[in-house]
């Protein structure tokens, strides 16, 4: 039943980014004339995408604390990384259009790279350190221009329940643009993939949105800080049954 699942979430993922060229297609003609519709548009297609998806794995998402993300002003989203499904995760239950930086693999994927560019994802190449800055940089500014923007602090999936080293990197994104930060809890993501060989499995996921952390008053020693407080908001949310 797995090989089945799995070979029809393939089948979907493909087949449906070919589906839906028109709708590419005419968001890339509402982003080149500034369309104010634009991003509800773009994240509207790319929620019914994901949510298919979601359906098809057989995902169960239990959410808390939506009204923790803060309604007048742009946020950099910090949760943790447990597997390929966090992304779909991130794209459907945060209530609101928001890029993510990615790694740079993904702007190889035809369709996809199109779609993640429209939605202002940012690709960051961790082989090239003058290329990654300039990631970085990027994703600063859409930040200071009023996007939100969902980075993984760990940089990397944990293909399990525990989790790697905050890296400061992402945080310090949040505090130049002066930002709120917005941990976010993944409990249960590998579970669909990463613990079945990459094979598809049914899986009950907790996505746990925490309270924002204000970034533009903090000092010095809270902007180094904050990499391990947020760890440690996320891990005690995680604990809690």
């Amino acid at each position: 039943m797995a090989l089945v699942r799995t070979i029809v979430w393939f089948c979907y993922f493909f087949g449906a980014l070919i589906a839906f060229l028109p709708a590419m297609f005419r968001a890339k003609k509402m982003r080149l004339a500034n369309d104010p519709n634009a991003s509800k548009y773009i994240q509207k297609c790319v929620e019914m995408w994901a949510g298919t998806l979601m359906k098809i794995a057989g995902v169960t998402v239990t959410v808390e604390g939506r009204e923790n993300i803060p309604k007048d002003t742009a946020v950099m989203f910090t949760p943790n990384h447990q597997g390929n499904y966090d992304i779909p995760l991130m794209l459907l239950y945060l209530d609101r259009p928001h890029g993510l930086v990615a790694k740079a693999e993904t702007k190889k994927i035809p369709f996809v790279n199109t779609w993640m560019t429209l939605l202002n994802c940012v690709f960051l190449d961790r082989s090239n350190p003058r290329k990654a800055m300039e990631a970085m940089r990027d994703a600063e500014s859409l930040l200071e221009h009023g996007e939100s923007m969902v980075v993984f602090p760990e940089g990397t999936r944990s293909r399990g329940d525990h989790m790697n080293e905050f890296k400061s990197g992402a945080f310090k994104m949040a505090c130049k643009a002066k930002v709120p930060v917005v941990p976010v809890a993944i409990d249960g993501s590998y579970r669909v993939m990463e613990a079945n060989g990459g094979l598809m499995k049914p899986a009950d996921i907790r996505l746990i949105i925490l309270p924002p952390i204000e970034t533009a008053s903090l000092d010095r020693a809270g902007q180094r800080a904050l990499p391990e407080l947020v760890a440690q908001q996320i891990a005690k949310a995680k604990a809690k049954a």
